[in-house]
């Protein structure tokens, strides 16, 4: 979700990418939903493991709720988001999750501005 609204709010200024540690290779249904229905196709991405990731340094890296657990990756700067995983959450409490993900993507884009 988070490179959804990253190409959303950041248009053509950003080149998002999205990885996981755990990657299961399927975008949840529960987020496809969620975006959905603020009008993002999320069918359009898919799960992928770190190591997709082209190897080079990042101007920003985003982590969520990982702490000290988190892989490394090369960046100019990172953030850790204490954002939980939603992925065993109902709706309502997804939505709050999207809406978290898309605010903290916003923030980032204007103080990178």
């Amino acid at each position: 979700m988070a490179e959804a609204f990253a190409r959303i709010h950041g248009g053509d200024n950003v080149e998002p990418y999205s990885a996981g540690s755990r990657a299961s290779g399927v975008v949840n249904p529960k987020a496809i939903e969620s975006m959905r229905e603020i009008g993002y196709d999320l069918t359009t991405h898919r799960s992928k493991p770190l190591e997709d990731l082209p190897d080079l340094e990042w101007d920003f890296v985003a982590t969520m709720g990982c702490g000290d657990e988190c892989p490394l990756i090369r960046a100019k700067h990172r953030e850790d988001w204490q954002i939980p995983d939603p992925k065993t959450m109902p709706p309502g409490e997804f939505r709050k999750i999207r809406d978290q993900i898309e605010a903290e993507v916003i923030g980032t884009l204007e103080t990178s501005r």
